[in-house]
Formats: C-alpha cells, structure tokens, sequence
C-alpha cells in the first residue's frame, strides 16, 4: 500500500480570498505546506488539487505537482476524490488529505493519521483529534469538537460543544478535529458518489456524510496542534510563530 497526499486548496474564499498565495516568510503558504508533506516518512507521492490557475503555477513555480480540478465540487474531500482518478492507484492505497491552510502541521501527523489504515485494510478512513488545551477553542465555532467511542471510532463531529455537561463536578475533556484525513482509494470514490448528508449540510463538515451513511471513522489522538489560517489575523500568528521558532524547528526551509 502507496500513501498519498493531496493538498486541496482553493483561491475563492469568503473571509480570506487568495490565501494558499499569501506570503508567509517569504514563500506562498501552500509551499510551506507542500514542504512540509514531504517529510513525513510514508509519503510517496504528494500533489496540490485545486480549481484555480493562479495557485496551478505558483505550484509548479516553487517545483511541486499540481492537478487541476472542477470548480463545482463540494469539498475538499470531492476535490482530492477527482485528483486521485487521474493518479494510477491501487484500490488499496490509501490517500491522505492534508488541508493548504495548516502551515504548521507536523509532517510526523501524516504518518499518525496513516498508521490505522496501513494496520488494518478494512478501515475505510481515519482523522486526527486533539485534546484541547486553550479554553477558547472549547466553544469556538471555528474548532469543531468531536466525540468517540471507547475503541476510537467517531460518534459525532459539531461546531458546538460536546460533550454538553450539564452537571456540575464532572471532570471532563474536550477534543478538536484536526482537517487531516487518510482514506483507502476505493472508499474515498464511494464517498465522493454520496449524497450531501442533512447533518453534514448544518454544520458544513463534510465528514458527517460518512457518518450519516453508516460508514465508521477511525480517530487518532494527537500530540500536536496545528494552526489552521481562515483569516489575514491569523496568518499573523502563525508568521509570529515560525519567526520566534528556534531555526532547527522550521520546517520546509
């Protein structure tokens, strides 16, 4: 079994438009996020899928690979769906989707997120969570909490807080999703065919599809948090972050 990654990245977007090419240190983030994938010890073969021509050269501008996709998909799962069906893959390999908003993901997260597929073939997915540790990102709509059961497979994904304690006196941990998936090739095309989950419309996590379909996905705990840039604000954080960063800690440089 291959692993794969491909970095959905579009240029439209609503609270920061062109932000896969906005610099950073430098160099456009996506680049830091390429970068970064190729030094996870699994991956054999990583690639950028997006919609636009101006993030397609920048691309191949910096060396990496990019794939052109439709313009109409729904998600990025949809997009690294159509990437992976001009790939030669094996049905059993598995296809790692790493968001082009995390500059600062540690490539070691890849072979995380990997591990359950390569252990057991039957798993049709997995993602990565993360014990949350700033308060504010407990009911923060932008980290979406997640529940799961006591073999780690996902019970529900929501912007909301969960689990809702409703007394008092009992000791609780809250853990976020990280937007790192790993799919095997044959499920990640049945996902792509399914159709848009009333759950995974609510709350715009396309991750509920699966759920709402009857399929099972694995969680992995994680040690490491990863700064995902929705806004011109937090570019700033994580520029902040990689220049107060000891230089032997930047990753991609």
């Amino acid at each position: 079994m291959n692993v794969i990654c491909i970095i959905p990245a579009r240029y439209e977007s609503s609270r920061f438009p062109g932000k896969p090419l906005a610099d950073l240190c430098g160099k456009p983030m996506i680049q830091h996020v390429y970068e970064r994938v190729l030094q996870a010890r699994t991956v054999s073969f990583a690639a950028v899928a997006t919609d636009d021509e101006r993030i397609f050269a920048a691309v191949q501008r910096f060396g990496g690979r990019a794939i052109m996709t439709s313009e109409t998909l729904r998600s990025g799962t949809d997009r690294i769906a159509e990437a992976a069906t001009r790939i030669n893959l094996a049905s059993s390999d598995i296809v790692v989707n790493i968001q082009g908003d995390q500059p600062l993901f540690e490539p070691t997260q890849i072979d995380e997120v990997a591990k359950p597929l390569l252990d057991d073939p039957v798993l049709p997915m997995s993602t990565l969570i993360y014990k949350i540790i700033r308060e504010e990102e407990i009911t923060h709509p932008h980290a979406v909490k997640v529940v799961f059961d006591h073999d780690h497979f996902a019970i529900y994904f929501s912007r909301a807080t969960i689990p809702f304690v409703r007394d008092r006196g009992h000791e609780v941990s809250y853990y976020k999703h990280h937007g790192i998936y790993a799919y095997r090739r044959e499920f990640l095309e049945k996902f792509s065919r399914l159709s848009e989950g009333v759950l995974e419309k609510l709350e715009a996590l396309e991750q509920l599809r699966a759920l709402e379909h009857g399929y099972r996905i694995k969680v992995v705990e994680t040690l490491y948090d990863s700064v995902e840039v929705d806004t011109p604000r937090e570019l700033e954080r994580v520029r902040s972050l990689l220049l107060s960063a000891p230089p032997w800690t930047k990753k991609g440089d």
